[in-house]
């Protein structure tokens, strides 16, 4: 039963008071706070001047050339089109770099849209993913310092995401997909479709080539942090781990060519079978310029926080509290209710108008009054999709 939920309170107060048992870790909140108007804000302010020298940098944080928008642009509060036409202007070189991370990202849901629940087995090779066991030695000063920040903020820059993933599995040989859902727990941006892809392609499950974390990488993007290490002199990653090769496996015929790719897609144009009465969001689509939500700029909105996933999945208090921030800005221009309980039984017994998620947890929604267009920066086409730069090459 879907239970309404104020937002009437400090954020730490209204999870701590309506989620209990439906979250991990310590109570706390992301620097990186959530909102349509923060989003906004970061977008107005961005410049990626030095971004292609600046992206991998680590620490000092001063250091860092990454823009923080991918919470925003995960939950569709900064579409991908409209990242990418913000920075036409950027130097040449910036802006390729920047705008082929964008598309990185639009790989990533249109491989997801298009195969499903099949990213979270191997795609092209054999790497290790379902062996137990926790790939994260904090005695190193390194893991110790990102996993920190991880649980903190619940972000982090891409070099070190890239770092914890081969640090689990290359380095330490444990299962890969039981470390993406302890990232994914974390992650304020998180979403399957770019973390399983980025934890994969690390791995050696979507290239072949895994990508090997030494102490390198630590002393180039984080300067002075081995000198605070206990194992300064003694690191058990000075080395790069031993090369492997890793057993090709059949490519899903799904990987090469998709029958269907309207289905894929979702609908081009609005789908209504009924006069809605709410704007039904989803996590996939929170932002003011969701299309169901600027087609029907009269109806209350309701966003529904699915208790089941959240019991399962045990995702921080910074994740909650990010959506939350950005429902209670959200509220602040329309009339907003927010429960707790079952989304898709929600839009069983009411009609809602929703945006189409390239996600499969879509078709869990039925009886669905209106189903508007999901915002693509390029939509998905019927050509390969196991390489991005096959996917690439097919747009």
């Amino acid at each position: 039963m879907n239970q309404p939920l104020s937002l009437d309170a400090p954020v730490l107060e209204i999870i701590e008071r309506g989620f209990q048992g439906l979250y991990s870790g310590e109570l706390g909140l992301s620097s990186i706070k959530g909102g349509q108007t923060t989003a906004d804000s970061a977008l107005e302010t961005l410049d990626i001047t030095g971004y292609a020298s600046k992206r991998s940098e680590v620490l000092p944080k001063s250091r860092r050339g990454a823009s923080v928008l991918s919470p925003y642009i995960r939950h569709n509060l900064l579409t991908l089109a409209q990242v990418h036409r913000a920075v036409k202007t950027a130097p040449y070189k910036d802006r390729e770099k920047f705008q082929d991370e964008l598309y990185w990202q639009e790989y990533a849901r249109h491989l997801y849209a298009r195969i499903g629940t099949r990213l979270f087995e191997n795609l092209r090779f054999e790497a290790n993913a379902k062996s137990q066991g926790d790939g994260w030695n904090r005695d190193m000063k390194c893991v110790d310092e990102v996993v920190s920040e991880l649980e903190t903020d619940g972000w982090l820059v891409n070099q070190t995401r890239m770092w914890l993933a081969s640090h689990w599995t290359v380095r330490n040989n444990i299962g890969w997909l039981h470390g993406q859902d302890r990232m994914y727990q974390e992650l304020i941006d998180g979403s399957r479709a770019a973390n399983l892809l980025g934890w994969q392609w690390t791995v050696g499950a979507g290239t072949g080539k895994p990508y090997g974390f030494a102490r390198w990488q630590v002393e180039k993007r984080a300067p002075g942090l081995c000198n605070q290490c206990q194992f300064s002199n003694a690191c058990p990653i000075q080395e790069f781990p031993e090369e492997v090769s890793l057993n090709r496996i059949d490519v899903d015929s799904l990987l090469e060519h998709d029958l269907d790719p309207e289905k894929t897609s979702g609908p081009s144009t609005a789908l209504k079978t009924d006069s809605p009465k709410y704007v039904l969001l989803t996590i996939d689509s929170m932002g003011d310029k969701d299309p169901a939500l600027v087609a029907n700029p009269d109806l209350p909105v309701v966003f529904v926080f699915n208790e089941e996933a959240l019991r399962k999945l045990q995702l921080s208090s910074r994740r909650i509290g990010f959506y939350l921030e950005t429902l209670q800005d959200l509220a602040q221009r329309r009339n907003l209710q927010v429960h707790l309980g079952n989304p898709y039984e929600f839009a069983k017994v009411n009609p809602v108008a929703v945006t189409f998620a390239p996600v499969p947890s879509f078709k869990k929604f039925t009886n669905l009054a209106e189903i508007h267009p999901y915002p693509w920066l390029q939509k998905p086409h019927s050509g390969s999709v196991k390489s991005f730069s096959a996917w690439r090459k097919s747009k």
